[in-house]
């Protein structure tokens, strides 16, 4: 993944020094709609970093979980609509946005390992799950290891080996749209503005060689699942999507349309949709 970093960077620079925008929606990168004000937020102390979280609405929980280097502002569109009939969870997972981190290793464990907390914290024994790119794999990482709190997980951008990674996503404008705008909301979010650079180094680590699930972990999973990715994702190979659909035991596969890795941004009322959709499935 430092390879990944330095190619992105670089095309941020032409994407910004004058490259033509995309026209398709599935090339582009909107903002994010400002979030709706929570009903209770905070810093929650788990695993020995401060984890920010917010909660919206009242009824069955869910929680959302963004992807690396972002921040749970991403989901403010799903927000106002689930939390019209939902209690909605959303939190800044170690070392992103505004939560800390410490100088422990980076792993998909030990960031599910501080969900499970933050649940404990905030004294939920199950909830529902959605989780984009990184997100969807720490919501792969609870099903598989804590099923106990979950009923549900809509996995959307997720890879379990880290082959499933599609190569061209190095040279990616969109991606390196989105690298720009990490760095950017990171200086203005974090409690260590000028340490981005240091953060990326770090979770690149666990990029190189995480996830790497077999086959027979993902079978073992007896969660209700979602397999969700945009048809034009840029980062995660398609096969390798069908693949986990056809693995996980009685999986569902969700296709969007005219949407990429940023599908939330770019169709959030398709998104929602479909997220609606799963989760009152019986």
């Amino acid at each position: 993944m430092s390879r990944l970093w330095t190619c992105l960077s670089v095309a941020a620079f032409l994407l910004f020094a004058g490259v033509a925008n995309a026209e398709e929606r599935w090339q582009t990168l909107p903002e994010p709609a400002p979030m709706p004000k929570a009903d209770e937020s905070g810093f929650a102390p788990v695993n020995g970093i401060q984890m920010f979280y917010a909660v919206y609405g009242k009824g069955e929980p869910v929680l959302l979980i963004h992807g690396g280097l972002g921040h749970a502002d991403i989901w403010s569109s799903q927000v106002a609509e689930l939390a019209k009939t939902r209690k909605v969870i959303v939190a800044d997972s170690r070392g992103h946005g505004r939560s800390t981190r410490t100088e422990e290793p980076f792993g998909y464990d030990l960031m599910a390992s501080d969900y499970i907390a933050l649940l404990d914290h905030l004294k939920i024994d199950k909830t529902a799950l959605v989780g984009w790119s990184d997100g969807g794999i720490i919501g792969i990482d609870l099903a598989m290891n804590h099923p106990d709190r979950l009923t549900r997980v809509f996995a959307q951008a997720a890879n379990v080996t880290t082959d499933g990674v599609d190569p061209g996503v190095l040279t990616n404008k969109t991606f390196a749209a989105y690298i720009e705008r990490s760095g950017r909301d990171y200086k203005k979010l974090s409690k260590t503005p000028d340490q981005y650079d240091a953060f990326v180094g770090q979770i690149s680590k666990m990029w190189e060689t995480q996830p790497n699930w077999n086959t027979d972990q993902l079978a073992k999973i007896t969660t209700p699942i979602a397999i969700v990715t945009g048809d034009h994702d840029e980062a995660i190979k398609r096969e390798h999507t069908d693949a986990m659909a056809k693995t996980i035991p009685g999986a569902t596969e969700v296709i969007l349309p005219n949407a990429s890795h940023f599908a939330m941004l770019q169709a959030p009322d398709e998104y929602n949709k479909a997220v609606l959709e799963f989760l009152d499935a019986r």
